[in-house]
């Protein structure tokens, strides 16, 4: 979808041949590759995109394939679920996902008796956007919560109340965020266009977040969009 899947797959065969005459080295089976459906076209063209994906990377098989969102109307987007079950059954996939669903998205694969159900959910949150209704119906039904830009793309760095918390706990403002994400039981996706700042984002185990400033933060709640918003649709 996002036309970098020749490219990853390259750097992760060239990575994995590089180091794998060292010790502990790692294998395929210690990378976890995601790719995703641009679009819900129904079965047959699901079907073709997740073995064009899988042909582009080279990688064997696809840890987890997501539907990016929810446009099509429903009868689209059971079809490229179903299609989904079916590269699972083929090991073509090892899990299916969805981005950007809503409850009533996914009420409609949960009522259509799946042979499998969406292993995650995929969303843009961060305590400006918290979509604390849905969060809560995954993880009742244990979908996995994924939060794509929770750095807000650095627009809410410079809150107030995200410096003021920040500098209680001696991190950075990135760092706060991400923490934010942990203790809610989400998996943060931070972006970077540096090491240095990759490696920073990820050294959160120092802190916790007390109660009483986890709600402050989830006080923050404006939903916030800082791009795009798929979510009511129909």
């Amino acid at each position: 979808m996002y036309g970098n899947e020749a490219q990853v797959g390259r750097a992760i065969h060239g990575y994995l041949s590089k180091q794998k005459d060292q010790p502990n080295a790692l294998t395929r089976q210690d990378i976890f590759y995601t790719t995703k459906l641009l679009s819900n076209d129904g079965y047959d063209a699901t079907r073709a995109s997740i073995k064009d994906s899988l042909r582009i990377c080279g990688l064997g098989y696809i840890d987890l394939f997501l539907i990016h969102a929810p446009y099509g109307g429903k009868t689209l987007r059971l079809e490229s679920w179903r299609a989904i079950e079916d590269a699972i059954a083929d090991k073509e996939i090892r899990a299916g996902g969805v981005s950007n669903y809503n409850i009533h998205h996914l009420k409609e694969i949960l009522d259509s008796k799946p042979r499998v159900f969406p292993a995650v959910n995929q969303l843009e949150l961060h305590p400006f956007n918290t979509r604390a209704e849905i969060t809560a119906f995954c993880q009742q039904n244990g979908i996995i919560v994924e939060a794509y830009t929770p750095l807000t793309r650095g627009y809410k760095l410079k809150d107030p109340t995200i410096v003021s918390l920040a500098r209680k706990y001696g991190c950075t403002a990135a760092q706060l965020l991400v923490r934010w994400s942990l203790q809610h039981g989400f998996v943060p996706l931070p972006k970077s266009k540096t090491k240095e700042r990759i490696v920073e984002n990820a050294a959160v185990e120092g802190f916790e977040i007390s109660g009483e400033d986890m709600k402050v933060l989830d006080g923050l709640d404006e939903r916030f969009v800082i791009d795009w918003d798929p979510l009511d649709e129909p």
